[in-house]
C-alpha cells in the first residue's frame, strides 16, 4: 500500500495492499485482529511518513526518529488497527455477504477520523483515496471525495479477499452484482463529470517559486537574496500580464504587518505590475504570532491579510502543553495561532480562498472556502523542509485531489517545488520540478460546481457510518449462523 504513494506511485499496489489487509485481519480474533492492523499500520505510516523528520529531526537529535515513529504508532491505532477490529467483528455478526461492503466502510470512515475527525490533531497525509487522483477512480472524488474514493478502491479487494479467505460461494452473487453496479457508477461519473465540462481557461496567473533552501531561509544573512529573487523572478512574470501572482509560506521571514518599509516595495510591485500580488509572512497581534497570508492589490495598498486556521501538531503548535511543555525538547515547538477567518476575497478579478500549506490536506477547509463563495484556490506552502523525499510529491498530489473534489482551478507556489496550476478534472496543466528556481505561468477558469462542494466529508462519512450501523443490525447472523 505504502508503494501506490509519490513517489513509487504505483498506484495499482493500492487496491492489491488492501485485499492483503482485509485477507489478513477477516480470519482473526477481534484482538488479534486490532494487534496485527496495529503493526501493520505502524510499518504503513513509518513508510509514508518517513519524511516527517527530514529537517526538523535534527532539532531533538538523537530523538528525531521520533518526529515519524510518534505519528505512525499513533495513526496506525485508527487508521488500520480500528477498521482491523470492525472487520474482525463484522465476520461475527454480519451475514457474509455484506461483511466486505463493511468493511471497506470501516475503512474509509476510520480514515477521515485520523484525518479530520481529530480536529487540531489530525493526520490528513497518505489517505487510500489521494492515490487515485490519475486513475478512472478520479471522477467520483466530485460526488464523494476522497473517503469515497477510498471506500470505492476497498470495495472489490475486500469482497475478493473474502472469498479467498472463506470460499467465494457466500458472497459470488454479491461479488458479480457488486462489480455490475461498481463498474455503472465509474462510468455514469465519468459521463456527468462536472469538470468535463469546465469554461475555457482564460484568467492568466503566475507563482513563484525561489528554491532557498530551508537551511538558509531563516538566517539573517540571507533575506537579501530572498528579496532580490524573489523581486527578479515576479518582475520577469510582468510581460505575461498576470492578474495575480503567489509567492509560497513565509516566504518572507519577518513581521510583515509591523515592517512598513516592505510593504512599500510588495505594493510597488504589485502596482507596477498592475496585479495582485499574495506572498507568505508572519503577522504579530498583541504577543501572539501568526503564519499569514497578505493581499496587495494592483493599486498598491494591502487589501487583506489571511492567518492560517489550521496549525501542524508538534510544529506549529504543541498539544496538551500543559501536559507536555516538561519535555525538554518542546520547547522547539512553535507557538502559532490560530486564524479563525476563513479569509474568502477577491483578488485578480477572482474570489479566491486562500490556503496555507498543511490546510490544503483538510478536505473540509477547501470546501467551507468554497461554500463561501471562493471561485479558485490558492495554495501558498513551503515544502522545503522535507527535502527530496516523498513529502512535497504527495502534498502536491494532495491539492489534486482538493481540485477534483470542488471543481476548482488551483494555483500553488511552493517555496523549492512543486508549484503548478491545477484544473479541476486534477491535472497539472503547468508545473515546476523540485528543486528549480523560476515562474509558473499559467491560466485558470471560472469553477464548475460538484456534487461534492454541497455534501462535504461529514456528510459523505455520515452515510458511511450509517451504513455500517445500519447493515450490522439489519443483516445480522442468525444465532444459528453464528
Amino acid at each position: 500500500m505504502a508503494l501506490a504513494f509519490p513517489k513509487t506511485n504505483l498506484t495499482a499496489f493500492a487496491p492489491l495492499g488492501a485485499a492483503g489487509f482485509f485477507w489478513a485481519v477477516f480470519g482473526l480474533s477481534p484482538r488479534r485482529a486490532f494487534l496485527t492492523g496495529w503493526a501493520a499500520g505502524i510499518v504503513f505510516f513509518a513508510i509514508t511518513f518517513s519524511w516527517f523528520g527530514e529537517t526538523a529531526g535534527a532539532l531533538i537529535a538523537p530523538f528525531g526518529f521520533l518526529l515519524t515513529l510518534g505519528p505512525a504508532v499513533a495513526e496506525g491505532i485508527f487508521g488500520f488497527a480500528l477498521p482491523a477490529l470492525l472487520c474482525a467483528l463484522l465476520v461475527r455478526r454480519v451475514r457474509p455477504a455484506f461483511v466486505p461492503a463493511g468493511a471497506a466502510a470501516a475503512f474509509a470512515l476510520c480514515e477521515w477520523l485520523r484525518s479530520e475527525g481529530l480536529g487540531q490533531l489530525g493526520v490528513p497525509f497518505a489517505g487510500l483515496g489521494l492515490t487515485q487522483v490519475s486513475t478512472p477512480l478520479a471522477p467520483l472524488a466530485s460526488y464523494a471525495g476522497s473517503y469515497g474514493v477510498t471506500f470505492a478502491l476497498c470495495l472489490i479487494p475486500a469482497y475478493v479477499a473474502f472469498a479467498l479467505r472463506f470460499g467465494a460461494r457466500p458472497v459470488a452473487r454479491s461479488l458479480v452484482i457488486g462489480g455490475s453496479a461498481f463498474a455503472a457508477v465509474l462510468a455514469l461519473a465519468w459521463l456527468f463529470w462536472p469538470a468535463r465540462f469546465a469554461p475555457v481557461a482564460r484568467t492568466r496567473v503566475a507563482a513563484v517559486q525561489g528554491n532557498i533552501a530551508q537551511s538558509l531561509k531563516f538566517q539573517p544573512a540571507i533575506f537579501s537574496l530572498t528579496m532580490r529573487r524573489y523581486l527578479s523572478l515576479t518582475r520577469s512574470a510582468a510581460p505575461f500580464g498576470p492578474a495575480l501572482v503567489l509567492w509560497p509560506e513565509t516566504v518572507i521571514p519577518a513581521k510583515l504587518d509591523q515592517t512598513p518599509w516592505l510593504q512599500a516595495q510588495f505594493g510597488e510591485l504589485a502596482r507596477s505590475m498592475h496585479t495582485t500580488l499574495i506572498l507568505g509572512s508572519f503577522a504579530q497581534r498583541g504577543a501572539q504570532i501568526y503564519n499569514a497570508l497578505y493581499f496587495f492589490g494592483p493599486d498598491g495598498v494591502l487589501q487583506a491579510t489571511y492567518t492560517k486556521r489550521q496549525l501542524v501538531p508538534f510544529a506549529e503548535h504543541l498539544p496538551f502543553a500543559g501536559a507536555l511543555g516538561w519535555i525538554p525538547w518542546t520547547r522547539n515547538v512553535s507557538n502559532i495561532g490560530i486564524g479563525t477567518s476563513d479569509g474568502v476575497r477577491l483578488a485578480g478579478g477572482v474570489v479566491v480562498g486562500p490556503i496555507i500549506c498543511w490546510e490544503s490536506a483538510f478536505s473540509n477547509l477547501n470546501v467551507a472556502d468554497v461554500r463561501s463563495g471562493a471561485q479558485a484556490l490558492l495554495i501558498a506552502t513551503d515544502d522545503a523542509w522535507f527535502g527530496t523525499t516523498g513529502g512535497p510529491y504527495q502534498h502536491a498530489q494532495i491539492a489534486q485531489m482538493r481540485a477534483l473534489e470542488t471543481g476548482r482551478w488551483i494555483v500553488r507556489a511552493a517555496a523549492t517545488g512543486i508549484s503548478g496550476v491545477i484544473a479541476p478534472d486534477g491535472h497539472y496543466t503547468v508545473e515546476s520540478k523540485l528543486g528549480e528556481q523560476g515562474v509558473i505561468r499559467g491560466e485558470i477558469g471560472p469553477p464548475v460546481d460538484t456534487f461534492y462542494d454541497r455534501v462535504g466529508s461529514t456528510t459523505i462519512t455520515a452515510v458511511l457510518a450509517g451504513f455500517l450501523i445500519g447493515m450490522t443490525i439489519w443483516a445480522r447472523r442468525s444465532s444459528r449462523a453464528a
